[in-house]
């Protein structure tokens, strides 16, 4: 009961503050994209620790179309991976949560992947229904700032965990190999 309260609240606030910031910054600048997609962030990371899903369903499963990660590094992985070095995001995350070579840190490590796909995918999925009203009323160009902040903020993301997951499995099963 406590748990679904929590996530009710949170939605209501979240729902709240973007409908706040519909009304004080213009729908097609930056600041409201940002806003929107790191509001949606913070609901997102607190229903999926709240509930703490299994996230045992195929679709996390690696596809043919995704072997080794060629897919995703044609479209710019390693690149985007470079980014969030430069911008501080790998330094931070390492900081607060470190990754040991364990096999039960390696479990959790790709439980998160999991719970931090289905987060992003979800705020992708909003982001664009947002996208197309914004589209609808300022054009495609009016909407760039959420074109772009989606994509950087929500689509890679996505990306990423699903090109680090095979390699996180890969490395679970050399370690429980080890034992």
């Amino acid at each position: 009961m406590k748990k679904t309260f929590a996530v009710v609240l949170i939605t209501i606030v979240v729902g709240a503050l973007i409908y706040a910031i519909t009304l004080y910054m213009p729908l097609n600048g930056f600041g409201f994209a940002w806003s929107t997609n790191f509001l949606l962030m913070i609901g997102a990371f607190t229903f999926t620790e709240t509930y703490k899903v299994q996230l045992e369903s195929p679709y996390f499963e690696e596809k043919d179309w995704e072997r080794r990660g060629k897919l995703y590094t044609s479209l710019g992985i390693n690149f985007y991976r470079k980014l969030l070095v430069w911008v501080g995001w790998e330094k931070n995350r390492k900081k607060t949560a470190p990754v040991k070579k364990d096999l039960d840190a390696l479990t959790r490590l790709h439980y998160h992947t999991k719970q931090s796909e289905v987060g992003h995918l979800v705020i992708f999925i909003i982001v664009l229904g947002i996208t197309g009203y914004v589209s609808f009323v300022f054009g495609i160009v009016g909407a760039i700032w959420l074109i772009i902040t989606n994509i950087l903020l929500n689509l890679y993301p996505v990306f990423l965990q699903r090109y680090n997951r095979p390699r996180i499995e890969r490395a679970m099963k050399l370690s429980q190999l080890r034992k």
